[in-house]
Order: structure tokens, then C-alpha cells, then sequence
């Protein structure tokens, strides 16, 4: 006995997908590491605004701007968050930049790769591609969120505009200084072929690479002086002012250190500053007027040492086995 199917068959249409290829395997397998960072941006950029609209609620109340608020008018939170948005370069650079190639070559990953239709050269460039602009999505999204925080209520958050916690984490230092660490950390890894070689190599150079932008951050503007009496208030103004150096003057233009006169007493003092001749103070600082132009500097600084190292990279893996 036959039995005859009149039904139409079902026909299974895969959907369309919105990457494919090589693209789409890079973020595969690298997913795990794409939504942490994506959580970590969206969690983060929540926080700010949450503790945002606390701080408003407290000015508020205060009266403020119409009445002065006892400062620093933030507490343990805010020192937290710029904490963990100064860490968050080096934090991209270890986990994220140092095993990105690193952990292909010791697994044996990148060997097959170049076996396949894919040339080793588009490989490389997607993995980097994927890799910065993970790190510059994150790291401006945060940069922004925080920036819209800081920049109204500066005044009252208590930390002066040339820290650290608040020059490189507004504005477009942050993204710039998190693309050039997790460049270095891909290089790093590429050159050392082992993960946990390459993320303690890569820890290492993060330290001493803030470190150095520290001592070279305040070179980035043009330094400004100010001559006033000596028994004279500092001028008005120049409350948010970065100080950079500070002399006493004599009358004919002689400048000397600021406590070349700091005698034991009062009488001695004085007959130091008459016999020096003494009679201005001089004081050398950078404007908070200067703070966008400074970071743009600074940025373009980090983003050529970003692109020296991704195209030495690139270099490195096209003449060299993976």
C-alpha cells in the first residue's frame, strides 16, 4: 500500500544575519569579552548619571548656586568612580589588548587561521579593528556621560581641573589614552606569544605609561605669569588655576624661590626681603581656559602613538609566522 504526500514541504529560511564572514567570527569569539564591556559601559554610565541627580538634589537643597555649599560637597562614591574611570585604560590594555593575538598564538588559533582562505593581513587588521573600537565606543561613552557631570558643578566637586581623576577622564583623553594602552597591549602580546606573559609585561608598561603622561601632562599648555605686590591678595580669578611655579621679585626683575626669605622670625624676614629687595610676587600657572586645547593636544599625541604601534603590528605579523 502507497500513500501519496499532497502537503507542501516546509522550507526553513535562515535569517538574514546583520554581520557575516570574518567580522562576524572575530565578534563570535570574542563575544564573552564584548558584553562584559558593554555592561561595564552601560552599568557605569548609570552610575554617573544616578550620582548626578543626587548631587543635584543636595545643591538644591543647599540653595546653591545663590548660596555657597561646604566643600568638597561629593563623598566616597565620586572618589570611587574617577578611580575606576582612571583605571579603566589599563584595565582595557591587560584583559583585552594583551590576549587578543596573544592567546591565538599560544593555543595554536592563529596557525589555523593562516591555513584558510582568509589572508593572514585581513585577520590581523579585524581582530585590531574589533579590539579599538570596542575600546574607543566604551571609553567615550563614558568619557561623555562623565564630562556632562563634572563640567557644570566643577566648582563644588573639589578636584582641580589638572588632576589626573578629572584631565584624563573627561573629554576625549580618556578614549585616547585607553586606545593607545590596549594598542601597546596587542603589541606586547604579539611579541611575547604567551597570555599571561603578555598581560604582566602589558601591566607593567600601563604603570609607567601613566606615570609618564602625568609628569608630561602639564607641558601640554603654555604657562602664563602674573606679577602682583607682595603683600597683596592673589588676584581674583585665578581660583581654578593650575600652578605651575611660584617666585618672589625684586624691583629690577630678579626673581627668587618662594621661601628663599622664610626665615625662623618675623625680623629676620624682613630684613631678607629689604636686603634682597624683594617687593612682588610672581606666579607662573596654566588657565582652565586652556583645558579643551590641552586635552585635544594630548589626545592627538596618544592617537599617533596608537597608530605607530597598530601599523608596527601590522608590519610585525605580515613579515613574521604566526
Amino acid at each position: 500500500m502507497s500513500t501519496t504526500l499532497t502537503g507542501t514541504p516546509t522550507v526553513r529560511t535562515a535569517r538574514p544575519r546583520l554581520l557575516r564572514g570574518l567580522t562576524w567570527l572575530v565578534l563570535r569569539q570574542h563575544r564573552t569579552t564584548l558584553y562584559c564591556v558593554l555592561a561595564l559601559t552601560v552599568l557605569g554610565s548609570l552610575w554617573i548619571v544616578y550620582q548626578r541627580a543626587q548631587l543635584i538634589d543636595v545643591l538644591d537643597a543647599a540653595g546653591w548656586p545663590e548660596k555657597s555649599v561646604p566643600l568638597p560637597v561629593v563623598g566616597e562614591a565620586y572618589g570611587s568612580l574617577t578611580s575606576l574611570l582612571a583605571l579603566l585604560p589599563g584595565v582595557l590594555a591587560v584583559f583585552l589588548g594583551a590576549p587578543l593575538i596573544a592567546a591565538d598564538q599560544e593555543q595554536g588559533t592563529a596557525q589555523l587561521v593562516t591555513t584558510q582562505s582568509v589572508t593572514r593581513r585581513r585577520w590581523v587588521l579585524a581582530k585590531l579593528g574589533w579590539c579599538l573600537l570596542i575600546t574607543l565606543a566604551a571609553c567615550s561613552v563614558l568619557s561623555a556621560v562623565f564630562t556632562w557631570w563634572w563640567r557644570p558643578y566643577r566648582s563644588v566637586l573639589g578636584d582641580n581641573w589638572m588632576d589626573s581623576a578629572v584631565f584624563d577622564t573627561t573629554g576625549p583623553v580618556l578614549p585616547a589614552l585607553a586606545l593607545f594602552l590596549t594598542a601597546a597591549g596587542f603589541t606586547i602580546g604579539i611579541l611575547l606569544r604567551r597570555v599571561l606573559a603578555s598581560m604582566v609585561v602589558t601591566f607593567g608598561f600601563t604603570v609607567v605609561a601613566q606615570t609618564a603622561w602625568g609628569m608630561f601632562r602639564d607641558r601640554l599648555g603654555t604657562p602664563r605669569t602674573i606679577t602682583y605686590p607682595l603683600d597683596s591678595d592673589m588676584p581674583a580669578g585665578l581660583e581654578d588655576a593650575y600652578e605651575v611655579d611660584r617666585w618672589v621679585g625684586s624691583a629690577d626683575g630678579r626673581l627668587y624661590g618662594w621661601g628663599s626669605c622664610a626665615e625662623a622670625t618675623e625680623k629676620a624676614t624682613n630684613a631678607c626681603i629689604q636686603e634682597k629687595g624683594i617687593v612682588d610676587n610672581v606666579f607662573q600657572y596654566l588657565d582652565h581656559g586652556q583645558m579643551s586645547a590641552m586635552q585635544w593636544t594630548g589626545a592627538g599625541v596618544l592617537l599617533a602613538g596608537t597608530a605607530a604601534l597598530t601599523a608596527f603590528t601590522l608590519w610585525w605579523t605580515s613579515r613574521r609566522p604566526l
